[in-house]
Protein backbone atom coordinates (compact mmCIF):
# COMPACT_ATOMS: atom_id res chain seq x y z
CA UNK A 1 0.00 0.00 0.00
CA UNK A 2 2.78 2.36 0.94
CA UNK A 3 4.54 1.88 -2.41
CA UNK A 4 1.29 2.58 -4.28
CA UNK A 5 0.80 5.80 -2.33
CA UNK A 6 4.41 6.79 -3.03
CA UNK A 7 3.91 6.23 -6.74
CA UNK A 8 0.67 8.21 -6.62
CA UNK A 9 2.32 11.14 -4.83
CA UNK A 10 5.31 11.00 -7.20
CA UNK A 11 2.96 11.22 -10.19
CA UNK A 12 1.07 14.14 -8.66
CA UNK A 13 4.35 16.02 -8.12
CA UNK A 14 5.97 15.21 -11.47
CA UNK A 15 3.40 16.81 -13.77
CA UNK A 16 3.27 20.31 -12.19
CA UNK A 17 7.03 20.19 -11.55
CA UNK A 18 7.83 19.54 -15.20
CA UNK A 19 5.19 22.02 -16.38
CA UNK A 20 6.43 24.80 -14.08
CA UNK A 21 10.07 24.21 -15.02
CA UNK A 22 9.28 24.21 -18.75
CA UNK A 23 7.07 27.30 -18.53
CA UNK A 24 9.61 29.25 -16.46
CA UNK A 25 12.46 28.37 -18.85
CA UNK A 26 10.40 29.30 -21.92
CA UNK A 27 9.34 32.65 -20.46
CA UNK A 28 12.91 33.54 -19.52
CA UNK A 29 14.22 32.44 -22.92
CA UNK A 30 11.56 34.37 -24.87
CA UNK A 31 12.24 37.51 -22.84
CA UNK A 32 15.99 37.23 -23.47
CA UNK A 33 15.60 36.21 -27.12
CA UNK A 34 14.11 39.55 -28.18
CA UNK A 35 16.93 41.50 -26.51
CA UNK A 36 19.56 39.21 -28.02
CA UNK A 37 18.12 39.67 -31.51
CA UNK A 38 18.29 43.45 -31.07
CA UNK A 39 21.86 43.22 -29.79
CA UNK A 40 23.07 40.93 -32.58
CA UNK A 41 21.39 42.98 -35.32
CA UNK A 42 22.78 46.25 -33.93
CA UNK A 43 26.28 44.74 -33.85
CA UNK A 44 25.89 43.42 -37.42
CA UNK A 45 26.55 39.80 -36.49
CA UNK A 46 25.09 36.59 -37.94
CA UNK A 47 21.63 35.78 -36.64
CA UNK A 48 22.47 32.14 -35.87
CA UNK A 49 24.70 33.28 -33.00
CA UNK A 50 21.51 34.12 -31.08
CA UNK A 51 20.74 30.40 -30.68
CA UNK A 52 24.26 29.74 -29.38
CA UNK A 53 23.90 32.52 -26.82
CA UNK A 54 20.48 31.24 -25.71
CA UNK A 55 21.90 27.72 -25.36
CA UNK A 56 24.57 29.08 -23.01
CA UNK A 57 21.87 30.80 -20.92
CA UNK A 58 19.82 27.63 -20.38
CA UNK A 59 21.92 26.41 -17.38
CA UNK A 60 21.38 29.73 -15.61
CA UNK A 61 17.63 29.56 -16.21
CA UNK A 62 17.51 25.95 -15.01
CA UNK A 63 19.34 26.91 -11.82
CA UNK A 64 16.60 29.48 -11.15
CA UNK A 65 13.69 27.34 -12.35
CA UNK A 66 14.45 24.03 -10.60
CA UNK A 67 13.79 25.29 -7.01
CA UNK A 68 10.59 27.04 -8.11
CA UNK A 69 9.50 23.96 -10.03
CA UNK A 70 10.12 21.70 -7.03
CA UNK A 71 8.24 24.07 -4.72
CA UNK A 72 5.17 24.39 -6.94
CA UNK A 73 5.20 20.70 -7.85
CA UNK A 74 5.00 19.60 -4.21
CA UNK A 75 2.64 22.42 -3.25
CA UNK A 76 0.11 21.75 -6.02
CA UNK A 77 0.24 18.00 -5.38
CA UNK A 78 -0.50 18.34 -1.65
CA UNK A 79 -3.05 21.06 -2.31
CA UNK A 80 -4.92 18.65 -4.57
CA UNK A 81 -4.78 15.97 -1.89
CA UNK A 82 -6.09 18.42 0.70
CA UNK A 83 -8.96 19.81 -1.41
CA UNK A 84 -10.14 16.31 -2.41
CA UNK A 85 -10.02 15.12 1.26
CA UNK A 86 -7.51 12.42 0.27
CA UNK A 87 -5.00 13.93 2.69
CA UNK A 88 -7.42 13.42 5.59
CA UNK A 89 -7.93 9.80 4.53
CA UNK A 90 -4.19 9.15 4.36
CA UNK A 91 -3.65 10.64 7.79
CA UNK A 92 -6.56 8.63 9.16
CA UNK A 93 -4.82 5.36 8.19
CA UNK A 94 -1.66 6.41 9.99
CA UNK A 95 0.34 8.18 7.26
CA UNK A 96 1.48 11.46 8.76
CA UNK A 97 3.12 14.40 7.04
CA UNK A 98 6.58 13.03 7.80
CA UNK A 99 5.80 9.79 5.99
CA UNK A 100 4.18 11.61 3.05
CA UNK A 101 7.26 13.80 2.69
CA UNK A 102 9.39 10.79 1.73
CA UNK A 103 8.76 11.15 -2.00
CA UNK A 104 9.09 14.98 -2.05
CA UNK A 105 12.43 14.68 -0.24
CA UNK A 106 13.64 12.13 -2.80
CA UNK A 107 12.72 14.65 -5.50
CA UNK A 108 14.56 17.35 -3.57
CA UNK A 109 17.74 15.29 -3.17
CA UNK A 110 17.78 14.27 -6.85
CA UNK A 111 17.15 17.81 -8.08
CA UNK A 112 19.70 19.19 -5.63
CA UNK A 113 22.31 16.87 -7.14
CA UNK A 114 21.33 18.10 -10.59
CA UNK A 115 21.56 21.70 -9.39
CA UNK A 116 25.03 21.06 -7.95
CA UNK A 117 26.20 19.92 -11.39
CA UNK A 118 24.57 22.91 -13.09
CA UNK A 119 25.53 25.66 -10.64
CA UNK A 120 28.92 24.24 -9.75
CA UNK A 121 30.26 23.15 -13.12
CA UNK A 122 28.02 23.69 -16.17
CA UNK A 123 26.78 27.23 -15.56
CA UNK A 124 30.26 28.82 -15.05
CA UNK A 125 31.54 27.39 -18.34
CA UNK A 126 28.33 28.35 -20.17
CA UNK A 127 28.47 31.88 -18.75
CA UNK A 128 32.05 32.27 -19.99
CA UNK A 129 31.05 31.03 -23.46
CA UNK A 130 28.17 33.53 -23.49
CA UNK A 131 30.44 36.45 -22.57
CA UNK A 132 32.95 35.31 -25.20
CA UNK A 133 30.26 35.41 -27.88
CA UNK A 134 29.28 38.92 -26.78
CA UNK A 135 32.92 40.00 -26.99
CA UNK A 136 33.36 38.50 -30.44
CA UNK A 137 30.22 40.22 -31.68
CA UNK A 138 31.48 43.60 -30.49
CA UNK A 139 35.00 43.05 -31.84
CA UNK A 140 33.86 41.66 -35.21
CA UNK A 141 35.54 38.28 -34.72
CA UNK A 142 32.37 36.50 -35.85
CA UNK A 143 32.49 38.13 -39.25
CA UNK A 144 30.01 40.98 -38.99
CA UNK A 145 27.59 41.07 -41.89
CA UNK A 146 27.48 44.05 -44.23
CA UNK A 147 24.60 46.40 -43.44
CA UNK A 148 22.62 47.17 -46.58
CA UNK A 149 22.32 50.85 -47.45
CA UNK A 150 24.86 51.98 -44.84
CA UNK A 151 28.53 52.85 -44.99
CA UNK A 152 30.59 50.13 -43.31
CA UNK A 153 34.18 50.72 -42.25
CA UNK A 154 36.57 47.86 -43.04
CA UNK A 155 39.56 48.90 -41.04
CA UNK A 156 40.63 52.53 -40.74
CA UNK A 157 41.11 53.40 -44.41
CA UNK A 158 38.38 51.56 -46.28
CA UNK A 159 34.65 52.20 -46.55
CA UNK A 160 32.08 49.91 -48.18
CA UNK A 161 28.45 50.41 -49.13
CA UNK A 162 26.13 47.91 -50.82
CA UNK A 163 22.57 48.08 -52.09
CA UNK A 164 21.74 44.38 -51.66
CA UNK A 165 23.30 41.52 -49.72
CA UNK A 166 22.84 37.75 -50.00
CA UNK A 167 24.28 34.60 -48.45
CA UNK A 168 24.95 36.28 -45.07
CA UNK A 169 26.89 39.13 -46.64
CA UNK A 170 29.16 37.08 -48.89
CA UNK A 171 27.42 38.04 -52.17
CA UNK A 172 26.93 41.77 -52.69
CA UNK A 173 25.07 43.83 -55.30
CA UNK A 174 25.52 47.51 -56.11
CA UNK A 175 28.93 47.85 -54.47
CA UNK A 176 30.78 51.07 -53.69
CA UNK A 177 34.28 50.96 -52.17
CA UNK A 178 36.59 53.79 -51.20
CA UNK A 179 40.11 53.07 -49.95
CA UNK A 180 42.95 55.35 -48.93
CA UNK A 181 46.65 54.61 -48.38
CA UNK A 182 49.02 56.25 -45.92
CA UNK A 183 50.77 58.24 -48.68
CA UNK A 184 47.51 59.93 -49.72
CA UNK A 185 46.49 57.74 -52.66
CA UNK A 186 42.75 57.08 -53.00
CA UNK A 187 40.78 54.42 -54.81
CA UNK A 188 37.04 54.61 -55.52
CA UNK A 189 35.30 51.62 -57.06
CA UNK A 190 31.73 50.97 -58.14
CA UNK A 191 30.65 47.51 -59.29
CA UNK A 192 27.49 45.59 -60.06
CA UNK A 193 28.48 42.59 -57.95
CA UNK A 194 31.02 41.59 -55.32
CA UNK A 195 32.04 38.42 -53.53
CA UNK A 196 34.21 37.83 -50.47
CA UNK A 197 36.86 35.14 -50.90
CA UNK A 198 39.23 33.64 -48.35
CA UNK A 199 43.01 33.56 -48.81
CA UNK A 200 45.91 31.63 -47.34
CA UNK A 201 46.56 34.59 -45.05
CA UNK A 202 44.00 34.58 -42.20
CA UNK A 203 44.44 38.36 -41.81
CA UNK A 204 43.52 39.15 -45.45
CA UNK A 205 40.45 38.48 -47.58
CA UNK A 206 39.71 39.23 -51.23
CA UNK A 207 36.74 41.27 -52.45
CA UNK A 208 36.23 40.14 -56.04
CA UNK A 209 34.30 42.80 -57.99
CA UNK A 210 32.68 42.38 -61.40
CA UNK A 211 31.33 44.81 -64.05
CA UNK A 212 32.45 48.08 -62.55
CA UNK A 213 34.53 51.22 -62.80
CA UNK A 214 37.62 52.21 -60.83
CA UNK A 215 38.87 55.75 -60.13
CA UNK A 216 42.48 55.99 -58.91
CA UNK A 217 43.88 59.30 -57.62
CA UNK A 218 47.14 60.42 -55.97
CA UNK A 219 48.74 63.77 -55.03
CA UNK A 220 51.18 63.59 -57.98
CA UNK A 221 48.48 62.76 -60.57
CA UNK A 222 47.44 65.58 -62.86
CA UNK A 223 43.99 63.95 -63.20
CA UNK A 224 42.38 60.85 -61.68
CA UNK A 225 42.78 57.65 -63.66
CA UNK A 226 39.55 55.92 -64.62
CA UNK A 227 39.37 52.25 -65.52
CA UNK A 228 36.45 50.01 -66.52
CA UNK A 229 36.76 46.32 -65.69
CA UNK A 230 34.95 43.03 -65.91
CA UNK A 231 36.66 41.55 -62.84
CA UNK A 232 38.90 43.10 -60.23
CA UNK A 233 40.30 41.67 -56.98
CA UNK A 234 40.62 44.07 -54.09
CA UNK A 235 42.62 42.78 -51.08
CA UNK A 236 41.27 43.79 -47.67
CA UNK A 237 43.40 43.66 -44.54
CA UNK A 238 41.33 42.52 -41.59
CA UNK A 239 41.76 44.60 -38.44
CA UNK A 240 43.56 42.99 -35.53
CA UNK A 241 41.14 41.43 -33.06
CA UNK A 242 41.90 41.44 -29.37
CA UNK A 243 41.80 38.01 -27.75
CA UNK A 244 39.19 37.40 -25.05
CA UNK A 245 40.23 37.22 -21.42
CA UNK A 246 40.71 33.97 -19.59
CA UNK A 247 37.82 32.32 -17.77
CA UNK A 248 37.21 33.67 -14.29
CA UNK A 249 39.40 36.75 -14.66
CA UNK A 250 37.31 39.61 -13.38
CA UNK A 251 34.14 37.53 -12.94
CA UNK A 252 33.96 34.93 -10.17
CA UNK A 253 30.67 33.60 -11.58
CA UNK A 254 32.75 31.86 -14.27
CA UNK A 255 34.64 29.73 -11.74
CA UNK A 256 33.55 26.22 -10.80
CA UNK A 257 33.02 25.30 -7.15
CA UNK A 258 36.46 23.60 -6.75
CA UNK A 259 38.11 26.65 -8.34
CA UNK A 260 36.24 28.94 -5.93
CA UNK A 261 37.51 26.88 -2.98
CA UNK A 262 41.12 26.99 -4.21
CA UNK A 263 41.19 30.68 -5.09
CA UNK A 264 39.21 31.71 -2.01
CA UNK A 265 42.11 30.57 0.18
CA UNK A 266 44.88 31.76 -2.11
CA UNK A 267 47.19 34.26 -0.44
CA UNK A 268 48.33 35.59 -3.84
CA UNK A 269 45.00 37.33 -4.45
CA UNK A 270 44.13 40.70 -2.87
CA UNK A 271 41.64 40.67 0.03
CA UNK A 272 38.92 42.32 -2.08
CA UNK A 273 39.08 39.54 -4.67
CA UNK A 274 39.13 36.88 -1.96
CA UNK A 275 35.99 38.37 -0.39
CA UNK A 276 34.21 38.36 -3.74
CA UNK A 277 35.16 34.73 -4.40
CA UNK A 278 34.15 33.58 -0.90
CA UNK A 279 30.86 35.46 -1.13
CA UNK A 280 30.08 33.83 -4.47
CA UNK A 281 30.93 30.39 -3.09
CA UNK A 282 28.65 30.76 -0.05
CA UNK A 283 25.91 32.20 -2.26
CA UNK A 284 25.95 29.15 -4.54
CA UNK A 285 26.04 26.69 -1.64
CA UNK A 286 23.16 28.43 0.15
CA UNK A 287 21.05 28.44 -3.02
CA UNK A 288 21.72 24.72 -3.47
CA UNK A 289 21.01 23.69 0.15
CA UNK A 290 17.84 25.79 0.10
CA UNK A 291 16.25 23.13 -2.10
CA UNK A 292 16.03 20.76 0.88
CA UNK A 293 13.67 23.27 2.52
CA UNK A 294 11.28 23.48 -0.42
CA UNK A 295 9.20 20.35 0.41
CA UNK A 296 8.59 21.55 3.99
CA UNK A 297 7.61 25.04 2.79
CA UNK A 298 5.36 23.60 0.08
CA UNK A 299 3.48 21.29 2.46
CA UNK A 300 3.09 24.04 5.08
CA UNK A 301 1.49 26.39 2.55
CA UNK A 302 -0.37 23.78 0.48
CA UNK A 303 -3.03 22.81 3.03
CA UNK A 304 -5.70 25.52 3.30
CA UNK A 305 -8.00 25.83 6.33
CA UNK A 306 -11.10 23.68 6.43
CA UNK A 307 -13.94 24.76 4.12
CA UNK A 308 -11.51 27.03 2.26
CA UNK A 309 -10.18 26.80 -1.30
CA UNK A 310 -8.05 29.93 -1.16
CA UNK A 311 -4.86 29.97 -3.27
CA UNK A 312 -3.04 32.35 -0.93
CA UNK A 313 -0.44 29.68 -0.16
CA UNK A 314 0.69 29.53 -3.81
CA UNK A 315 1.16 33.29 -3.97
CA UNK A 316 2.86 33.43 -0.57
CA UNK A 317 5.29 30.61 -1.39
CA UNK A 318 6.52 32.33 -4.56
CA UNK A 319 6.87 35.66 -2.74
CA UNK A 320 8.88 34.05 0.07
CA UNK A 321 11.28 32.23 -2.26
CA UNK A 322 11.82 35.23 -4.55
CA UNK A 323 12.32 37.55 -1.57
CA UNK A 324 14.84 35.18 -0.01
CA UNK A 325 16.67 34.94 -3.36
CA UNK A 326 16.95 38.75 -3.49
CA UNK A 327 18.17 38.82 0.12
CA UNK A 328 20.89 36.35 -0.83
CA UNK A 329 21.95 38.52 -3.77
CA UNK A 330 22.19 41.58 -1.51
CA UNK A 331 24.10 39.57 1.11
CA UNK A 332 26.54 38.40 -1.56
CA UNK A 333 27.20 42.01 -2.55
CA UNK A 334 27.81 43.00 1.08
CA UNK A 335 30.20 40.07 1.53
CA UNK A 336 32.03 40.86 -1.71
CA UNK A 337 32.52 44.46 -0.60
CA UNK A 338 33.98 43.34 2.72
CA UNK A 339 31.28 45.04 4.80
CA UNK A 340 30.25 41.74 6.41
CA UNK A 341 31.92 38.35 6.54
CA UNK A 342 30.51 36.36 3.59
CA UNK A 343 29.65 33.33 5.72
CA UNK A 344 27.71 35.44 8.22
CA UNK A 345 26.01 37.52 5.52
CA UNK A 346 24.61 34.46 3.75
CA UNK A 347 24.12 31.78 6.40
CA UNK A 348 22.34 33.94 8.99
CA UNK A 349 19.44 34.71 6.57
CA UNK A 350 19.41 31.01 5.64
CA UNK A 351 19.07 30.02 9.31
CA UNK A 352 16.22 32.51 9.80
CA UNK A 353 14.46 31.34 6.64
CA UNK A 354 14.87 27.68 7.61
CA UNK A 355 13.60 28.42 11.14
CA UNK A 356 10.48 30.10 9.75
CA UNK A 357 9.80 27.18 7.39
CA UNK A 358 10.23 24.51 10.08
CA UNK A 359 8.00 26.47 12.46
CA UNK A 360 5.27 26.63 9.81
CA UNK A 361 5.63 22.92 9.09
CA UNK A 362 5.60 21.99 12.81
CA UNK A 363 2.48 24.09 13.33
CA UNK A 364 0.68 22.23 10.56
CA UNK A 365 1.96 18.71 11.26
CA UNK A 366 2.23 18.50 15.06
CA UNK A 367 0.02 21.21 16.56
CA UNK A 368 -3.65 20.16 16.84
CA UNK A 369 -5.71 22.43 14.62
CA UNK A 370 -2.58 24.30 13.59
CA UNK A 371 -2.83 26.25 10.37
CA UNK A 372 0.14 28.53 9.52
CA UNK A 373 -1.68 30.46 6.79
CA UNK A 374 -5.09 30.57 8.47
CA UNK A 375 -4.46 33.99 10.04
CA UNK A 376 -3.15 35.35 6.74
CA UNK A 377 -6.25 34.13 4.94
CA UNK A 378 -8.47 35.83 7.49
CA UNK A 379 -6.54 39.07 7.08
CA UNK A 380 -6.73 38.76 3.28
CA UNK A 381 -10.48 38.11 3.46
CA UNK A 382 -11.07 41.14 5.66
CA UNK A 383 -8.91 43.28 3.36
CA UNK A 384 -10.84 42.09 0.29
CA UNK A 385 -14.16 42.89 1.97
CA UNK A 386 -12.92 46.34 2.97
CA UNK A 387 -11.72 47.08 -0.55
CA UNK A 388 -15.03 45.88 -1.99
CA UNK A 389 -16.94 48.10 0.46
CA UNK A 390 -14.83 51.11 -0.53
CA UNK A 391 -15.39 50.43 -4.22
CA UNK A 392 -19.16 50.12 -3.73
CA UNK A 393 -19.29 53.37 -1.79
CA UNK A 394 -17.25 55.17 -4.44
CA UNK A 395 -19.55 53.75 -7.13
CA UNK A 396 -22.66 54.97 -5.33
CA UNK A 397 -21.12 58.40 -4.85
CA UNK A 398 -20.24 58.61 -8.54
CA UNK A 399 -23.77 57.65 -9.61
CA UNK A 400 -25.26 60.28 -7.27
CA UNK A 401 -23.00 62.96 -8.75
CA UNK A 402 -23.94 61.96 -12.31
CA UNK A 403 -27.69 61.77 -11.61
CA UNK A 404 -29.61 64.79 -13.03
CA UNK A 405 -30.88 67.29 -10.49
CA UNK A 406 -34.66 67.28 -9.96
Amino acid sequence: MASQIDRYVAKLIFVPLLGTLTLAAMLLILDKMLRLFDFVVSEGGPVDVVWKMLANLIPEYLALGIPIGLLLGVLLAFRRLALSSELDSLRAVGLGYGRLLRVPMLYAVALMGLNVAIVGFVQPVARYAYEELRFELRSGALGASIKVGEFTNLGRRMTLRVEQSENQGRLLHGVFVRAETKDGKTLAVTADHGTFLATDDPDTIILRLSNGRLVHNAPNYRAPRVLSFRAHDLPIDLPAIESFRGRGRGDEDELTLPELVRQGHSEQLPPKTQNAIRANFHYRVVEIVMMLLMPFLAVALAVPPKRSTSGLGIFLSIVMVVTYHKVNQYAEQMGAQGRVDPAIALWVPFALFAGLIFWMYWTLAHKPGGQPIGALERVASKAAKAIGRILRLSGLRSRRELAPAE
